[in-house]
């Protein structure tokens, strides 16, 4: 079950310190070229980009349909581009993005997607984790931006409403 992941997922979940959950969930997870180079090359120094690196369960593949991607960017980012691509690539099943129009873009695909979030309630429902609402609170000060709206649906969704 090949899972693929744009950058912020990744980002955000290193900055407060639950990367492991995706290699608990998932074993591996693949990145395209792009998304490596948004998060080690140009997070070099940062401690989030260190633990990027250094997961050797995050698996870095080169894309092959430059077409695609290149259509692709005219509405979105490159990372966001090749993540989407791999995916289609790998038949992944599960593509992990946080960015809405990259979203709808791979749903319009016929991709399945999950961001940061979907990664947290996961791990909450799977006693991975004991508060949804402490990982939240951390995320919110990496500068992950959520509605407050959202914020409390998410947390009743966890029984933590």
């Amino acid at each position: 079950m090949p899972v693929v992941s744009n950058s912020t997922p990744l980002i955000h979940l290193a900055k407060i310190g639950r990367l492991d959950l995706l290699r608990k969930f998932f074993g591996e997870v693949f990145i395209p070229k792009a998304v490596y180079r948004e998060c080690v090359l140009e997070g070099k120094g940062s401690k989030d980009a260190e633990l990027i690196e250094k997961a050797d369960w995050i698996k870095v593949v080169e894309i092959k349909d430059e077409t695609l991607k290149k259509s692709l960017m005219l509405e979105l980012d490159e990372g966001e581009s090749e993540a989407i691509v791999l995916s289609l690539e790998m038949n992944a099943d599960l593509l992990l993005i946080d960015d809405y129009d990259g979203r709808e873009v791979a749903r319009a695909l016929g991709l399945k997607v999950t961001g940061t979030i979907g990664v947290l309630l996961r791990a909450k429902f799977r006693e991975k984790i004991p508060s949804l609402r402490v990982e939240l609170e951390k995320l919110k000060e990496t500068g992950f931006w959520l509605s407050e709206g959202l914020y409390k649906r998410i947390l009743e969704e966890a029984g933590e409403g």
